[in-house]
């Protein structure tokens, strides 16, 4: 979550929107943006003054910069929060002196910002891409296949079985595109693209509630461009758009 002025901008003024002695990890100085000083917070509120709002809204609203560290921010801030404690003996956490990790004073634990690596995949089979909605989107939205890595697995393996868990359909030629830092809330998207192989949808639908073949001028309501899964999409409508 961001803290935000009623003006809509995230540029706060750090003489009277936050104290100059913040609570440990209530709060992460992002820098200056117009002479003012930039803040993430979760739990600082001035009732009228500011408005709470989503990391993903935020997107277009800032620079691109502001952007990035508000998403690395909004990471570190859910880190912070969720490892307050020693995993191991139950001790209370300590932040590190010289480095980004939580050590417990017990037992020398040490804990590190957590990254879960997930792949996004754009399947296509000749002039048709492989979509699917997942159970949380809004209504009519589509994106393309993505999952979680799994323990042991290369990130190849990982697009395979995504892909035919959620929809049945085997996949070959699998190709890295890009990736994007994904702080919802602590991912690392990697994008790929595949090409189809065999099989008919076959939907699980304890991990997606539908799933289709479309051309360029049968998409359905797609995501925005803040995210990477429009970037595999982009580039598919650029190489099999007429």
């Amino acid at each position: 979550m961001l803290l935000f002025n009623s003006a809509g901008q995230l540029a706060l003024e750090s003489d009277h929107a936050l104290p100059e002695q913040m609570p440990d990890g209530q709060a992460v100085y992002l820098g200056t943006l117009d002479n003012k000083a930039c803040y993430v917070s979760r739990s600082m509120d001035e009732p009228g003054r500011f408005q709470w709002l989503e990391v993903r809204a935020l997107f277009g609203v800032v620079p691109d910069e502001i952007y990035s560290l508000i998403g690395y921010a909004s990471q570190i801030l859910t880190w912070r929060e969720n490892h307050q404690f020693c995993s191991r003996c139950g001790a209370k956490a300590e932040p590190s002196e010289t480095e980004r990790a939580m050590v417990c004073p017990e037992c020398n634990l040490q804990n590190y910002p957590r990254i879960s690596p997930s792949m996004i995949v754009a399947v296509t089979r000749g002039d048709e891409l492989l979509m699917a909605r997942g159970h949380h989107f809004p209504p009519g939205l589509y994106s393309v296949v993505a999952g979680f890595l799994e323990p042991g697995e290369t990130m190849e393996q990982c697009v395979a079985r995504e892909v035919m868990e959620e929809t049945g359909i085997e996949v070959e030629n699998i190709q890295y595109v890009t990736s994007q830092p994904w702080p919802f809330p602590h991912s690392i998207m990697i994008g790929f693209k595949a090409d189809y192989v065999r099989g008919e949808i076959r939907i699980d639908p304890k991990e997606i509630e539908d799933a289709g073949w479309y051309t360029p001028d049968t998409l359905p309501e797609i995501p925005s461009r803040a995210t990477i899964a429009r970037k595999l999409i982009d580039d598919y409508l650029a190489s099999h758009s007429a």
